[in-house]
């Protein structure tokens, strides 16, 4: 389990922490968002129907960011606590945007979420070691919005900026 931070910009007013742990197998990620404290104060979009959506990111919404060793591209995968999801892909930082395959398992509990990403669909991810982005969207109720991360850049927040990729997965097989 990895704890996320608060970007220095951008704290909650309301007492809470962030965890998530991150497991990969041959093509799967399976993650498990949590939060801890006053989850009352936290804005939750209402459960849906799980499909593609853009510009979850704007509310309560948990992402991970997956680059190949070796490679400036990247992956985007957001998550929202309604169950609708987004995926994209980019050739460098925020550049070449488009929509990328697959349709995440998602499950809303009590604290957070479970997500697990078929990842069969991307043969850049296939036997190479990742550098993994682990960051959550939190809007409370009086409007305030948190940007967490494992690492933040420096200056403004930026989930795409390589210093968010702070976690380091192995190849697996």
């Amino acid at each position: 389990m990895s704890s996320l931070r608060p970007h220095s910009e951008t704290l909650p007013v309301a007492a809470m922490s962030l965890s998530v742990s991150a497991i990969r197998t041959l093509n799967l990620m399976t993650l498990g968002y949590r939060i801890d404290g006053d989850a009352g104060a936290i804005v939750f979009p209402k459960l849906a129907t799980g499909e593609r959506r853009d510009g979850l990111w704007q509310t309560t919404c948990f992402e991970v960011f997956i680059q190949p060793a070796g490679v400036i591209g990247y992956h985007e995968f957001n998550f929202s606590p309604s169950t609708d999801w987004a995926s994209y892909s980019f050739d460098a930082h925020r550049a070449g945007m488009r929509d990328a395959p697959g349709v995440p398992m998602i499950e809303r509990t009590a604290d957070g979420m479970n997500v697990t990403v078929d990842l069969s669909a991307y043969p850049d991810l296939a036997d190479v070691d990742w550098h993994v982005g682990l960051t959550t969207v939190i809007e409370e109720k009086d409007g305030t919005k948190s940007y967490w991360a494992l690492k933040h850049p420096e200056g403004a927040p930026d989930f795409h900026d390589a210093t968010c990729f702070a976690l380091e997965l192995p190849a697996v097989g």
